[in-house]
């Protein structure tokens, strides 16, 4: 079975990892960097950006793939699941049009809108500063404070929140001015209500019209330990035996599943149907749980939590998404914990460090019993290069959280360079913390 693979980073190793568990599958992959972890599972790379159509073209005509895995967003926003599958390619990934619940935020929040799907917020999109002030001004008066997002792909770095990197609302409107001169994310900006509560991924494959759910995931996209600096793409994440998260109740999860699905098929009915992974983040407040973004694909670093549970032949899920047979697979995960931890250059992300050798002893940390994903690197000359952005995952799997992190802690000592990564991911300190955020939150309602 060949199966075509797009993009080169800690997500995609994790995916390629997962599809060669078929003993069957036989991996060409188009990726910009040239990722070991990917590179020596595959029988064939072409060395070409993710978004470059014609270099995917000339490839797909040369191996002539069974099926392809799209991994990053950009592809999907310049259509490269469209071009796939005229060519007679079925594809893992959303074509340009559903791919808009990613690649346009102003897309997203007016789809839910106009479905009236439960989870949206309130909010308003702007092509022109004008208006802008008028807005926020109006939702300050009640005591709203804002969120400010650029409507296309920033890399998950271009979303502002008042009371984090914005100092209050004035300064929502200095940045919102900002996204609209300097035409960042396609020039067009999105002011949405400011949610309060604490943050959650869940993720489900989509073959069309049945979804099939995967374990909850907590993500931390703040840089520095604590929840503090700027927004990366995200810097670790954890997972929990049962598959819920420890302030998230059956009613909470049930409730998010239910806006996934009916935002399936609200996709459905506006633009065609929706074949590929469908990541939610939420908001869990008072309310219950509310969209912040979705992503049209697994999210980075959460598929290193989600890939190393499955029970599935992977190459069989990806199979029923492209043939709309997904109600035919008994989703299975193993009953285990995860904790994922990001090693990323020094600086990351303002300043990052950039083609600095990173070193890393694969033998001791497979002895340690951690997973090992490569993500922003690149291999010359025998040598490992840090390219500023993330640059390596290492995952815990085990019976329980704290074995995890302490597995992962353990492992990261055998990567050397110009690099760091947040020690309080997966700690029980950090967990208790949002435990207790929303224990207040829910208190405070009841007052």
């Amino acid at each position: 079975m060949k199966v075509l693979l797009i993009g080169g980073g800690a997500r995609e190793h994790a995916i390629a990892e997962a599809l060669r568990k078929n003993p069957s599958v036989k991996l060409y992959t188009v990726m910009k960097n040239r990722n070991p972890g990917i590179y020596r599972i595959s029988e064939k790379v072409s060395l070409k950006p993710e978004t470059d159509v014609e270099a995917i073209m000339s490839f797909v005509n040369e191996v002539n793939p069974d099926i392809a895995v799209i991994g990053p967003e950009a592809p999907l926003e310049v259509g490269v699941a469209d071009v796939l599958w005229d060519m007679g390619v079925p594809t893992v990934g959303p074509k340009k049009d559903p791919a808009q619940i990613e690649t346009s935020k102003e897309f997203m929040r007016g789809l839910m809108k106009k479905y009236n799907i439960k989870g949206s917020v309130e909010y308003a999109s702007f092509d022109t500063y004008e208006g802008v002030e008028e807005y926020i001004d109006s939702l300050s008066e009640r005591g709203i404070d804002v969120v400010v997002k650029p409507v296309g792909l920033t890399g998950g770095k271009g979303v502002k929140v008042v009371g984090e990197q914005l100092k209050d609302n004035e300064e929502a409107k200095k940045y919102a001015k900002e996204i609209l001169e300097k035409n960042i994310g396609g020039g067009k900006v999105v002011i949405e209500e400011k949610l309060v509560g604490v943050e959650f991924t869940l993720h489900g494959f989509v073959d069309g019209k049945n979804i099939a759910f995967t374990p909850a995931v907590q993500d931390h996209p703040h840089a520095y330990e604590g929840d503090e600096g700027p927004i990366t793409g995200g810097m670790g994440s954890y997972s929990c035996p049962d598959h819920k998260l420890p302030f998230l109740s059956d009613r909470d999860l049930e409730e998010a599943k239910e806006i996934m699905r009916d935002t399936v098929e609200a996709i459905r009915k506006e633009v065609g149907p929706y074949q590929g992974i469908l990541y939610g983040q939420f908001m869990l407040t008072v309310e219950g749980p509310k969209v912040v973004e979705y992503n049209a694909r697994f999210g980075d670093p959460e598929a290193m939590n989600i890939l190393p549970l499955l029970k599935n032949d992977f190459l069989e899920i990806c199979e029923a998404i492209v043939n709309g047979t997904l109600d035919k697979i008994n989703l299975e995960f193993e009953r285990k914990a995860t904790v994922c931890k990001y090693v990323a250059p020094k600086g990351y992300p303002t300043n990052p460090v950039k083609g600095e050798v990173i070193k890393v002893d694969e033998e001791k940390i497979r002895e340690t019993g951690a997973l090992l994903y490569y993500a922003s690197v690149d291999e010359r000359d025998g040598k490992l290069y840090l390219t500023g952005s993330r640059s390596i995952a290492v995952v815990g799997v085990s019976e329980n959280i704290e074995e995890c992190e302490r597995i992962v802690e353990e492992a990261i000592k055998y990567i050397e360079g110009e690099v760091f990564h947040r020690r309080d991911i997966g700690k029980i300190e950090l967990i208790k913390k949002r435990i207790e955020i929303m224990r207040k939150l829910r208190e405070g309602s009841r007052e």
